[in-house]
């Protein structure tokens, strides 16, 4: 899964979008600030794909601004964005942008796809329900507001047990609990949810969390990082843009990332080390001089 992956990002890793979270808590904002001033609009921008048949196609990108939960307390609300932001950068340096870019949007698509599962689900099993066109635009109206972005932002949470299990959360502002525990703690609630819920209720949960199942299956190659070793790692970014005009103006020769393959003249912005670990001549940018598997003798080391 590594090495495809690594594949993958030499190809089109130039096109992963930095700073992903930003964007998506901006997204996240908007719902909250429509939902505050006129919530009926969010029933037009819902992931339905009964009206999207219908030509509504815009939904299917308008749904992201959903908010994940709803609630009229502004103080929660500014939490739970924070909350989000800060998982979320954290997951987004662990990963690196390419592999968050790609987790982040295969739960986007996956949750796009249980939506139309779903209005078959309905046709298969529930034809009563849908035989009726304005009885189905209302139901389907309805169950619009399931498709948030809920479940694929609770996988950012789930992932980042994966990648940092040693992370400390105060909980309640005063228990601290690492976050693998906590992880497992709704793991279980997520579980008893998919056993309780209705047909249509599992497939929106199974699709939406269907990225964090594939991160969870291949994640024996994933590299854990302890709490400390990231911060080390976003000091090391910090001080690899501050010395980034003097570096641009002083370096001759081009570098190149054994894993990623971006050289210094597509992205100026970033640092290229020789990583000391390695048998051979290897040089890697900032983004996998942590990540990547260390070359011994013409292999790969299992972890890193």
């Amino acid at each position: 899964m590594t090495k495809a992956l690594n594949k993958l990002e030499r190809k089109i890793g130039r096109f992963a979008i930095p700073r992903l979270t930003v964007i998506l808590v901006l997204l996240q904002g908007v719902g909250h600030i429509i939902y505050a001033t006129n919530p009926s609009w969010l029933n037009s921008l819902s992931m339905n794909p009964y009206a999207i048949l219908h030509g509504q196609v815009w939904r299917l990108a308008t749904w992201l601004i959903i908010p994940y939960s709803i609630g009229n307390n502004i103080f929660f609300t500014l939490l739970l964005l924070l909350i989000f932001f800060n998982f979320g950068t954290h997951l987004e340096r662990a990963m690196g942008d390419f592999r968050y870019n790609l987790y982040i949007f295969a739960g986007m698509i996956f949750t796009a796809i249980g939506a139309f599962i779903v209005l078959i689900y309905f046709y298969l099993f529930r034809f009563e329900w849908v035989s009726t066109p304005a009885y189905a635009e209302m139901l389907f109206t309805e169950l619009g507001l399931i498709f948030s972005t809920f479940y694929v932002y609770m996988s950012i949470f789930l992932a980042l047990a994966v990648y940092i299990p040693d992370m400390t959360l105060m909980l309640m502002f005063i228990l601290p609990v690492k976050m693998k525990y906590l992880a497992m703690v709704y793991g279980f609630i997520l579980f008893l949810t998919l056993i309780r819920s209705d047909g249509y209720g599992r497939i929106v949960i199974v699709t939406s969390m269907l990225n964090f199942l594939i991160l969870f299956i291949g994640s024996r190659d994933i590299k854990r990082y302890a709490p400390k070793e990231l911060a080390r790692r976003a000091a090391f970014v910090r001080d690899v843009k501050k010395g980034q005009q003097s570096s641009n103006q002083t370096r001759k020769n081009k570098h190149k990332c054994a894993v990623c393959g971006v050289t210094d003249a597509e992205a100026p912005e970033r640092e290229f080390r020789y990583c000391s670990k390695c048998e051979g001549s290897y040089e890697y940018c900032d983004q996998h001089l942590y990540t990547h598997a260390h070359v011994q003798g013409g292999g790969y080391e299992k972890s890193v």
